[in-house]
């Protein structure tokens, strides 16, 4: 059907113009809408320290989703709909009633293309610089539309209740910290974050979620002075000892008075020996309870991360650990919990230090009983559960529902687990190779 040229008046460039207008603006709210909810507000929050005023207005407008998301669908709603509606009136005057067809094609054409996928692609491409760009102009938006979003949002809420699902405004800042860490996994499996920045940074945010229980040293492996054995045997013992700092006990291990630091001995020894009519007779004298400091203990349900900040405050950097009956239950340090963050800190004095764990010529690994389930999973990279056991050896008792004498094999959670070594009732020596 010809056009009518005579029909294009003034009506109808302002109507081809209106519609232009409505497309643009329906542009603005989509592309806008992609980058305030696709916009890290990490990143928003350091351009805004850094003097950005439109980050800053981003991290304020996206402080209630729900609020900005109901602005801007309204808006970009109300736009394409009218300019769908005046697209339709101008063409049907121009082509008759095939112009409701040829308005249908063209607007989705126009809609898609300019309002939708230019915008968000734009948007997702550059999301803070989008979102510090629009923030002024949506905060206008949200203020103007705030009666009908309101309205719009509790009819919402009213609708979800009666199917049983609430709303909860705080559950993006719980959410938080797993989008961190799920951030830091997905970076590492793209090679964009190396393995031990990964473990580093998952340890530290892990440690309000682990207990003192679950990285201490149990009491079977602590080493311990005797308050009532000889001087000699005592500065011997402690020269000896791969360790600073040994709890003191007098009569029966879990009765534990004290705490022996090798410097305070040395200088004690140091006093009797070479001090005012010093000799070295003088050190049958020596008093070990008189350098012993105080023993702190600690429950072993504390979280690490609460540990840690009573280590730093109380200036200290060892603790005993006590059940709640408080029987001792083992001891942890400073050196324990930052490992839980860098990985194992070694020294001239560790034994064995070289090697936590070795590698036999059949692929198998020979690990030993006593090392945790998350140091191993930290160093091979698997995924051995640790909800039942701390341990390997724990591990391994959980699973066979008994203690396995030597030679035993067991498989499962897709490993092959061999019981190398058996001391007592403890396992203390395991081969492991992935099935």
């Amino acid at each position: 059907m010809p056009v009518d040229l005579t029909s294009l008046d003034a009506a109808f460039w302002i109507t081809a113009g209106a519609i232009v207008a409505l497309i643009l603006l329906s542009a603005f709210f989509s592309g806008s809408e992609t980058a305030l909810t696709a916009a890290s507000r990490g990143k928003l929050h350091s351009q805004a320290d850094r003097g950005s005023r439109g980050a800053a207005t981003a991290l304020k407008v996206t402080e209630d989703t729900e609020r900005l998301i109901g602005a801007l669908l309204l808006g970009n709603n109300v736009a394409n709909i009218l300019s769908a509606a005046l697209a339709t009136s101008l063409l049907t005057r121009l082509f008759g009633q095939s112009g409701v067809a040829l308005a249908t094609l063209v607007m989705t054409v126009l809609v898609l293309i300019f309002a939708e996928v230019l915008p968000k692609t734009y948007a997702i491409t550059n999301p803070e610089t989008a979102s510090a760009r629009a923030a002024p102009l949506v905060r206008v938006v949200i203020l103007v539309l705030a009666p009908l979003v309101s309205a719009v949002r509790a009819l919402v809420r009213g609708i979800l209740a009666l199917f049983g699902v609430r709303t909860d405004p705080n559950s993006k800042i719980h959410a938080l910290r797993e989008e961190i860490a799920g951030a830091i996994a997905l970076g590492h499996s793209e090679g964009a974050v190396e393995k031990e920045d990964r473990d580093r940074l998952l340890g530290a945010l892990d440690l309000s979620d682990r207990t003192v229980e679950e990285i201490m040293r149990h009491r079977s492996q602590i080493e311990m002075i005797d308050i009532d054995a000889e001087p000699d045997e005592i500065i011997t013992q402690i020269l000896a000892s791969p360790y600073t700092r040994i709890p003191a006990f007098k009569g029966e291990p879990e009765n534990i008075v004290g705490v022996i630091h090798a410097k305070d001995l040395l200088r004690e020894v140091d006093r009797l020996v070479r001090g005012h009519e010093g000799s070295l007779a003088a050190l049958r004298e020596l008093n070990v309870m008189k350098i012993a400091m105080k023993p702190y203990f600690v429950p072993e349900t504390t979280p690490l991360d609460e540990q840690m900040r009573q280590f730093l405050r109380r200036r200290t950097h060892f603790a005993l650990v006590v059940d709640e009956y408080g029987a001792l239950r083992g001891l942890i340090t400073l050196e324990d919990i930052l490992e839980e963050i860098v990985g194992q800190i070694t020294d001239e004095f560790d034994v064995d230090a070289e090697h936590p764990m070795k590698r036999t010529e059949a692929g198998d690994y020979i690990v030993e009983g006593s090392m945790t389930i998350r140091d191993l999973n930290r160093a091979m990279d698997w995924a051995l559960p640790d909800d039942e056991a701390n341990t390997v050896a724990g591990l391994v008792i959980h699973e066979a529902q008994m203690i396995p004498n030597e030679g035993q094999v067991f498989s499962f959670h897709g490993f092959r687990f061999e019981v190398v070594t058996r001391r007592d009732n403890r396992i203390t020596r395991l081969k492991i190779r992935p099935l």
